[in-house]
């Protein structure tokens, strides 16, 4: 009887997932997703078959990705992961697999990797989830008077999307729709951030900074060590080569590591004061 009152509740769970919030023709591309073209800039992903097949529907409050066709924002992202698998095979076969100290390598090997991988799945959730879209479209008279307006009351429309504009919402010209408590669209990451993607936005900032400074300091300390033993077993690279390899470490932390704390730290701001930058 539990069992058959569980898959009652499962499939009812998959059916409401089914229905994607946009609406409109769904085009079958695989058997476990589906895409629904929202709009030229836009495609919605609806994942809810495949994780109802995996038996894990339950866990997922959203089951739809949100993608950008933004060249210039995919560029960035791509150029992103880059960064990040070009710091991550220079601190471990450059600097601690190579490393003498075992103890100081496997601590040091938990607590970067941890911080690259927190950072790469921060930047998929903040990528690819709906930062806040008002439906398009729904500016229409039948919706206006549903919403029980009193006198004098001032409801705004925007003219690009026909949306009916909440407050502090905004539009976003490259991905053609008006965001909830739009804060800026940011190619970093391919989309706006916004109501429901900003957490995963500051996180993946504060990661990033915190792979920046811990990376910066293993370089210097790696630098040191090998000078002092005249580049003698400390190194998975010539000397040379370790040198221009940790130069180009310690410059991508600088600048990546400024950048994103000047980040974090605004969007943190913005949150306490309940406003938008």
């Amino acid at each position: 009887m539990q069992t058959s009152t569980f898959r009652k509740s499962h499939l009812a769970t998959y059916q409401q997932h089914k229905n994607l919030d946009e609406g409109g023709p769904v085009i079958e591309i695989s058997k476990t997703c589906r895409t629904t073209p929202v709009e030229d800039g836009i495609v919605r992903i609806n994942c809810a078959p495949l994780l109802y097949k995996l038996g894990l529907i339950r866990f997922f409050k959203n089951t739809s990705l949100w993608f950008v066709k933004d060249i210039c924002g995919i560029v960035c992202a791509i150029f992103t992961w880059l960064l990040i698998v070009y710091a991550e095979s220079v601190v471990m076969f450059i600097m601690l697999i190579p490393s003498p100290y075992p103890a100081y390598s496997m601590s040091s090997a938990i607590l970067f990797n941890f911080f690259s991988f927190m950072a790469v799945a921060s930047h998929l959730r903040a990528m690819f989830s709906d930062p806040g879209a008002v439906p398009k479209g729904n500016a229409t008279r039948e919706n206006i008077m549903k919403m029980g307006l009193k006198e004098g009351q001032v409801v705004y429309k925007c003219p690009k999307c026909i949306s009916i504009k909440p407050e502090r919402a905004h539009h976003c010209s490259v991905c053609q729709r008006c965001i909830r408590k739009m804060d800026h669209h940011c190619p970093w990451v391919n989309n706006c951030v916004g109501e429901n993607n900003q957490k995963y936005f500051v996180l993946f900032t504060m990661y990033i900074c915190l792979m920046s400074i811990h990376a910066i300091y293993m370089a210097v300390q790696h630098f040191i060590i090998c000078l002092g033993k005249d580049w003698k077993d400390c190194s998975g690279a010539s000397a040379p080569a370790t040198t221009v390899f940790l130069i180009l470490l310690v410059f991508e932390g600088l600048l990546f590591g400024i950048f994103t704390a000047i980040m974090c730290g605004s969007q943190l701001s913005s949150i306490c004061s309940d406003e938008t930058v």
